[in-house]
């Protein structure tokens, strides 16, 4: 055995075949997490000149509202600080709303097969919520990368200060398994209104390697890490039978949030179906009206 590490010498080769030699943090993140899809939507302008534009939704986004839940939704392009354009949406759930999530979705999806997910949890949850897809998913341009996760997150952050006028208490942050790693990231950085990670991991190489206690220098997405600088209220969301992020990740980073509620751990849920259990949306209502309010 190795010291330090608990990674035998056959691990070692593993490693190095799945990460490339020498090892280099944003191959790790390509190989681990990215799936993007075929784009579910399209963007147009709706007037000469490139103004206000408009949603298109394909057949792939199985839309599931009407035209008038449509009309709610807020296209919008964003430019990010590595020089990206990202697609982003703003759904204007309810009037007056305390609350904005800002949510960061999971892999192989887009924003546009996110989208009546989105519009009725908004409208459960009295919230409105903006979604963006990340460089290289939809129509975003580029390839995706880690770098490119925290310029994406950043720049529909910015967006929410200053297209909206929200205050970061106003703001919600909400990330789905990779989304979890932006959100952490921008959490860590920024007090919010509150913060929620649904299967969130704890790196790319405790990922491949569940033994691995320490973070190495060419580790992908560090969130555990972060986490500890989080200064919000934070719930954790994980299924114990999740096939994809082990259900330990979603513990080891309930442990090492300063300040956190009870989680909800849904028994017998997987990594894609925890939302439809009903304790889920029976947590997240309770989170935002009990556990904001009191903290």
């Amino acid at each position: 055995m190795m010291s330090g590490g608990n990674v035998t010498w056959q691990s070692v080769k593993r490693l190095c075949g799945i990460f490339c030699c020498p090892p280099c943090p944003s191959r790790i993140a390509a190989k681990l997490a990215f799936l993007p899809p075929e784009p579910s939507y399209a963007i147009v302008d709706e007037s000469v000149g490139g103004g206000r534009k408009k949603l298109i939704l394909k057949e792939e986004a199985e839309w599931q509202y009407s035209d008038r839940e449509l009309e709610c939704i807020e296209a919008l392009t964003l430019r990010t600080s590595r020089q990206q354009t990202i697609a982003a949406i703003f759904i204007h759930c309810v009037p007056d709303a305390k609350y904005t999530i800002l949510f960061s979705h999971g892999n192989a999806v887009d924003i546009g097969q996110m989208t009546s997910f989105l519009v009725s949890l908004g409208s459960r949850l009295h919230c409105n919520v903006m979604a963006y897809d990340y460089t290289g998913y939809g129509c975003s341009s580029g390839a995706p990368s880690e770098r490119h996760l925290y310029s994406d997150i950043e720049a529909a952050w910015l967006c929410l200060n200053k297209r909206y006028g929200l205050c970061p208490q106003n703001i919600i942050l909400y990330g789905q398994s990779i989304g979890t790693v932006p959100t952490i990231d921008l959490a860590s950085k920024y007090e919010v209104g509150g913060v929620i990670l649904h299967s969130p991991l704890t790196s790319g190489l405790r990922m491949a390697f569940p033994d691995t206690k320490r973070t190495w220098c060419f580790d992908a997405f560090p969130s555990i890490d972060k986490v500890p600088r989080i200064t919000s209220l934070v719930l954790v969301i994980h299924g114990t039978e999740d096939e994809v992020v082990d259900f330990s990740h979603g513990q080891l980073i309930q442990q090492r949030c300063p300040r956190t509620v009870d989680p909800l751990w849904v028994d017998g849920a997987g990594h894609n179906d925890i939302e439809i259990f009903p304790q889920y949306i029976e947590r997240l209502e309770r989170f935002i009206n009990i556990d904001l309010v009191v903290s």
